[in-house]
This record gives C-alpha cells, structure tokens and sequence, in this order.
C-alpha cells in the first residue's frame, strides 16, 4: 500500500516528469475549434438544399393538384410540399430523389417560391383555384368533386413566422472572432522579435535579443585563431582564465574586472577576439550588437537591458558581449534637438544601473567594442564598469605576418609566396584587409585558370584594393594620356628628391576606379611625424600639378584628390597639431566629440582669418618648392615621362636609372617596398556635386 500511494504522490520524480513530458495547451486549438463549429454549421444548413421555382413550374403543380400544403415563411419565402402519393408516382420528383435535391421526406419542403408580396402571392393563388375548379367542371366532374377539389386547394396559404438563431449568432461573433483572432495574430509576430523564448508570451517585445551560446551551442573559435593582438590576448585571457581559476586571485583579495572595453579602428578583430572568448570560457556567453536594445516603441530599451541582466545573472558565471556599443553609449546631453527624455538615453541610464548601481552583479563580466570610445558618455568609461579599455590597434610588421599565416593555411600555395615579403608590402593593412588579400587573390588565380597561388596573384590583389578595378578598356584622348603621364612623373619625381617624402615604388597610367592614374609608395611605419615630413608629403602631392603647369603651362582637373589631401593636412598642422608659429602652440582638436553639435568654431574670427592665411601660405610654399625642384630637372622629368607613356607602369629600378641613387636610402630598406594608398589623379568634379568635406580627425603616425 505504501508503494502505491508514493507513486500516486503528485510530488514524485515520476510523476513530475510525466507532467514535464505533456503538451501544453496551445491557442491555435481554440482558432481550429470554432472553424470545425462554423463549417459543421454551414454543412448542416446546405446538406438537403432545397431547389427554388418559378410561379409557371409552382401553378403547373397546383393545377395538377401535387401540392399538399404552402406555408409563406416571414411573408418572403413560401414553402411547397407535395404530397406523398405524388412523390412515388410523378417522375420528375422520383428524378429529384435520384439526384439528392430537395427533402422528399415529408416533414420538409420540397420547394420553395420567392413571393414578391404577400397579397399578390394570394391572388395568384385565389385565380389558379379558380382555373383548376373551371377545368374539372367542363372535363365533367360533379359540383361535390369540385367542392372537395377547392377545399383540397392550399388557399389561404399558412403563414409563419422563424427567427435563425444560428445566423443571428454567427453574423454578431464572425466579426468579433476576427478582430480578437486579428489581435493574437499581430501580437504573436510581435512576441518572435521579443527572444527569451515563450512563444505563447504575447508581451515579448521587451525581451532581449542576446543569442546565447553555451554547450549546446558551444563557439569553435579560440585564441589560436586570432593572429596577432598579442597585448590585447593577454588582457582578455586573464578574464577568461579568472573564470577558470577564480581561488588563484581570490585568494589574494583580488576581484574580477567588471568590464572590459575594444578599442580599435574598424576590421582590427575587435568582434574575432571576443568570440575566441567565448570559445576559451566555456560558460554561458551572450553575444548582442547595440542597436538590438533600439525600438521604436518608449521603454522597450531599458526593458531589454533589463531582460539581458536577469538572464546573465540566472546563468553567472556569465558573459555579455555588446558590438558596437556606441549606438547606445553615446555621451548624454550631446544633441540638442532630442531634449531630456530621449529613448537611447533612457536605455544608456537603465544599463549603467544595471553595470554598476545599487544592486550587484556577481559573476557577470561585460564585453564591448567600438571604433568610436572618443564619443560614449564618461559614466559608461569609469572604473567599476569598464574597469579596462583594451586598444585593438593596426597590426605591425610582425603581427601581419602571423595574420598572413592564419588566411594563407586554406590556400593552394606557390613556392614563390613569401609571407614576409607580403606583410611588408601591406603597412596599415588591417586583419580583414589582409583576409581580403588572401581570398582576392584566390579569385584572381582562378580567373587565370591557375592550379596554385602565385606571387604576383597578390600583388595584383593588393593593387586591386588599394587602387580599384583596372580599366584598360576606358577610352583616353592620346593628349589626356600624356597629360597623366607627366602628372604622374611629377609626384614621383618629387618624392623621390625630397629627404623626408615616402620613396616610391610603382608609377602608372593605367586608370583604375576612378583614378585615371597612381603612384605607390613606401610609407615609413613611424607613430609621431614632424613639421619637415608633413611639409615634404605636402610638396610631393603638388608635384603632379607643378609638372602640368610646366610642360603645358595650364593646370587641370586632375589634381582634385591632391588638393583634397593636402588641404586636409595643412588644416591638421595648423588647427590641431600646433605645427605653425603665427597660430603657436594651441590645438582646436576636440577629443571629446562635442563640437558635432555646435554651431560655432572654437576660435574667434580673427583666428579663423589667420588659419586660413596660414594653410594657403603653407600650401602655396610647398607648391613653389615643387615646381623649383622640377624645374631644375626638367629633362629627366620629360624622360620620365615618356617613359611612363611607353610602359604605362614604371617601377623603382626605372627611376634610378633616370635619376641615380636616392641620396636617403640608408634609411629605408628599399627590397621591403611596401605599398600604402595610392597617390591618384581623378577627373573633376561635375559643377553639381558638393565640394570635398571638412577635415575629419587625423591620427599620428
């Protein structure tokens, strides 16, 4: 007895997994229920449909005297029932037997009459008795046969009056089952986009979107597949090894960092790193951009952050993962037109209460990146939220060889491939740039029908991001042609003449995108520049329209991405990086990223007056240094030149034949030759499109 009331216990494992195991109710039973009913119904009103006549077809039946009774139903529909004997006897009603029309049982109409009034109908009827009594007394019969006949005839006809309930029931709840199943249909697509699960929840909308990958959905990727970030590695393995061995810090009285923040400029592997934490922590990781926390709807943000919290707390030890947390984290009271009570601010308020507020989070640790930490609000920054800002930088020489490493381990190689040589011909080539090379040049080896990778497939790769796609095809004038080609010669002549200009490595005329020419140098991996090697970049840019001006004596065109550039990097040693003497030591560069919504300049008119005289003092100095160091070598400009017209592409061993050796040399090793942004000569600009935007904020190099 014992055994049989603990099975029959409603707490017992057993039972509790039976229970787990049952379906649940779902809503869609209620929306296939009242479609079963409403079919059921119509079925049962149309099964015997009764066939509807004419007043010829119903007075040949009267006449024939077939007809039992009529009843006039609501004095618009009159019923015919025929009598019995008639039904056996008559052919035409055993036809309709045959063919399911009707109800021949009796106790239904056979047929129906729509009448077009009441009184009418009964004269109708009235004249047919009278014609039917007219016939039987000349075909003979007695006046009693007669009488018995009249009497016989369904005049009056009975009238009726039915209400269909069913009709009046569905015709109030077809519109009201539409609206609420309307309703539950809007509100359930609005639920998918909620997450959490709980599909049958009609209120998701609020949920966080956080993709959860745990061992069900474990993340393959680790930190040996994350080449270079050597720094950046140790910083995050250290939180990922806390979460492994927490006793080896707690011991010690040390406490896990809340939060850790990338930082690093688009394509560095800011996103590759966190999933190779996700790989290397094995617990519980929530991965989310944020934009997700982004709704139209008042107060869905701070709902899903909210969500995200009570999630990672319920799975701690646990992970958040925010790319692009600028879209939420953008410093408050910035724009002006938005006022106090803007969405994203409310949602940036719910989720530095959740960081880091009155209640704690243990075992949460937060993960973000951005490319833009100039503009997040300083409260998100501090310490006690993101604890470390982990900077994700440019790969170096040595880094972009291990990059090259990890794309090139797919590939069919040839022997001629030298990682070291490529890393060296991609300086501020980022790790998807690098991944760009390696799979374009797959695409070119393909298109040539290659069975292995070659050297030269990624030189055409690299010439192919850098420069674009070439255009032999493009229809050039024999003079426009020669006019690039002096223009090209100019830059490289320039910078091959002046100590601090980046020596050059390729020249062409081929266009490409939509530079009708380029020229590839070797840029000097350096993190600060002085005033003599900005000065000289600017001259060697006006080379090219120093040498049109003279071989042709006009200028053209050509030089709009010149002049774009230079303009920008005299502004920059002007404005921000206090390079002039009339201006001083003072830099206007605003780090904090609020000048984007002001109307004003940081300076004063006069200032600005004295700005723009010193750019265009600046800018015209370089230019007539330029055009003297091409003056003074004008013969080998013009070889150059003709050079370039007869080969279309020159390299550096050209120029040093034309011009002997580089007198500074020494100081870069010239078999590395890698290849930066080219120098390019474009066509003008259509008098309708905008002038080149404002300077944007230049980095150090």
């Amino acid at each position: 007895m014992a055994d049989k009331k603990q099975n029959r216990n409603p707490i017992s494992p057993k039972f509790n997994s039976q229970r787990k195991n049952k379906p649940r109710f779902s809503f869609y039973w209620i929306y296939v229920l009242l479609a079963v009913i409403f079919i059921v119904i119509q079925v049962f009103n149309y099964s015997n449909p009764v066939k509807e006549v004419s007043w010829p077809q119903l007075e040949e039946m009267l006449l024939k005297q077939d007809v039992s009774k009529i009843v006039v139903v609501n004095k618009e529909k009159a019923e015919i029932y025929i009598k019995k004997d008639r039904i056996q006897r008559d052919t035409a009603y055993k036809d309709f037997i045959k063919k399911g029309i009707g109800s021949f049982s009796g106790s239904n109409p056979q047929y129906t009459y729509q009448i077009g009034g009441e009184e009418i109908f009964n004269s109708l009827l009235k004249e047919t008795r009278d014609t039917l009594a007219a016939q039987l007394t000349r075909s003979g019969k007695s006046p009693l046969e007669v009488q018995k006949s009249k009497k016989e005839f369904p005049y009056p006809p009975s009238s009726t009056t039915r209400t269909d309930i069913w009709g009046n029931i569905l015709s109030y709840l077809i519109p009201i089952i539409l609206l609420i199943g309307v309703w539950f249909l809007i509100m359930r697509m609005m639920s998918r986009g909620g997450g959490g699960g709980g599909g049958s929840q009609i209120f998701n909308i609020g949920k966080s979107k956080a993709q959860l990958f745990d061992k069900e959905t474990s993340v393959t990727v680790t930190f040996n597949d994350v080449a270079g970030l050597e720094e950046a590695k140790v910083e995050v393995m250290e939180i990922v090894d806390f979460l492994k061995n927490p006793t080896k810090y707690t011991h010690l009285g040390g406490k896990i960092p809340k939060g850790a923040l990338l930082v690093g400029p688009p394509g560095t592997g800011k996103t590759l790193l966190a999933k190779a934490v996700a790989g290397e922590a094995k617990v519980p990781f929530l991965s989310l951009s944020g934009s997700d926390f982004v709704e139209m709807f008042v107060g869905v943000g701070a709902s899903r952050v909210r969500d995200l919290f009570r999630q990672a707390k319920e799975k701690a030890p646990c992970i958040i993962f925010i790319d692009e947390i600028d879209a939420i984290g953008r410093a408050r009271g910035r724009n002006a037109f938005t006022g106090s009570n803007d969405e994203r601010e409310n949602t940036l308020n719910q989720l530095l209460t959740e960081m880091d507020g009155f209640a704690t989070n243990t075992g949460v640790i937060i993960l973000a990146a951005t490319n833009r930490a100039d503009i997040l609000d300083p409260a998100l920054l501090r310490a006690g939220r993101f604890d470390r800002q982990i900077h994700v930088e440019l790969p170096d020489l040595e880094e972009r060889k291990a990059i090259f490493k990890v794309h090139l381990k797919p590939l069919k190689l040839s022997e001629t491939v030298d990682v070291e040589f490529l890393s060296k011909q991609t300086p501020g080539f980022s790790g998807a740039d690098i991944a760009n090379v390696c799979n374009e040049s797959a695409l070119i080896a393909a298109r040539k029908n290659k069975n292995m990778i070659e050297k030269q497939d990624f030189m055409d790769a690299i010439d192919r991001i850098v420069g674009g796609l070439e255009k032999r095809n493009k229809i050039i004038s024999p003079h426009e042609k020669k006019v690039i080609a002096f223009h090209e010669a100019g830059h490289a002549a320039v910078s091959w003449l002046l100590r601090y200009a980046q020596p050059l490595v390729k020249v062409t005329i081929v266009p490409r995108g939509k530079a009708l020419g380029a020229a590839w140098y070797l840029p000097e991996e350096r993190q600060i520049t002085t005033t003599e090697q900005m000065y000289d970049e600017i001259t060697a840019a006006l080379g090219g329209r120093a040498s049109e001006e003279i071989n042709f004596g006009t200028i053209s065109t050509g030089a709009l991405n010149d002049l774009e550039k230079v303009t920008k990097q005299a502004y920059a040693m002007v404005v921000y990086f206090g390079l002039n003497k009339e201006i001083g030591n003072i830099s206007f560069y605003d780090s904090t990223g609020q000048s984007e919504y002001s109307f004003q300049k940081p300076f004063s008119e006069k200032t600005a007056e004295v700005i723009d005289s010193e750019i265009s003092k600046l800018v015209e100095s370089a230019y007539v240094k330029a055009k003297q160091l091409l003056s003074d070598n004008r013969e080998k400009l013009a070889q150059l030149a003709n050079l370039l017209l007869d080969k279309e592409v020159i390299f550096h061993d050209d120029l040093e034949t034309i011009f002997g050796k580089r007198k500074f040399d020494e100081q870069v090793a010239i078999e590395s030759m890698p290849k930066a942004q080219p120098v390019v000569s474009e066509p003008a600009a259509p008098q309708d499109e905008k002038a080149p935007e404002g300077t944007q904020t230049p980095e150090i190099k």
